[in-house]
Parts: structure tokens; sequence; C-alpha cells
């Protein structure tokens, strides 16, 4: 008889580290009170998008550009299937900047 445990996977990624971080704590901490042991969360890569500009709106002048970029943060959280957690995960207050992928593996 072979027993397959289900897991959980979530993908979290957002350009706010801090409100990224904190969102990991809670689901650590849903997850430790309900005596559950998860591994994560594991920080992926952080993708950098880079934007080079002219300051000068007309194109003429000196050549002086202005450098933008945005970091794209990620957290992987891997954890036994369990119904009474991902209820719990379900209902978090997830803020607007933060997004989440909630996937069942085999």
């Amino acid at each position: 008889m072979i027993i397959i445990m289900t897991k959980v996977r979530i993908k979290l990624n957002s350009t706010d580290i801090e409100a990224l971080n904190t969102i990991c704590d809670s689901i650590k901490d849903i997850a430790k009170k309900s005596g559950i042991t998860i591994s994560g969360p594991v920080p992926l890569p952080t993708k950098k998008l880079k934007i080079t500009t002219r300051k000068s709106p007309c194109g003429n002048g000196t050549a002086t550009f202005d450098r933008f970029e945005m970091r794209i943060h990620k957290r992987l959280i891997d954890f036994p299937a369990n119904e009474k957690i991902l209820h719990n995960i379900m209902k978090m207050y997830i803020p607007k900047n933060v997004n989440i992928k909630i996937e069942m593996k085999d």
C-alpha cells in the first residue's frame, strides 16, 4: 500500500518586501499553531525591471538620464495538505500589492 501525501505550494510575490515578509510570517504562525512543519519561506531570485529615460522632455540638450528600477520579490512555501490550514490562509487579509498563488502538488 502506497500512501501519497499531497502537498500545498504557496507562491508569493510583491514589490513591497515588508508586506511580503509579514504575510509569510503569518502563514508560518498558522502552520505552527496547528503543529504542521513547513518548508520555507524560500526566497527566490528577485526580478529587477529597469527603465532608462532621458531627463530632457524634448530629447535635446545634455545626455542626462534617469534610471528607474522596480524589484519583484518572491517567496515559496510548501507544507502537507490540511483543510483547516488552507481555510485559515484563505481567510487572511492579503494586501493588493501582494500576489498569492496556491497549488496542490502530488
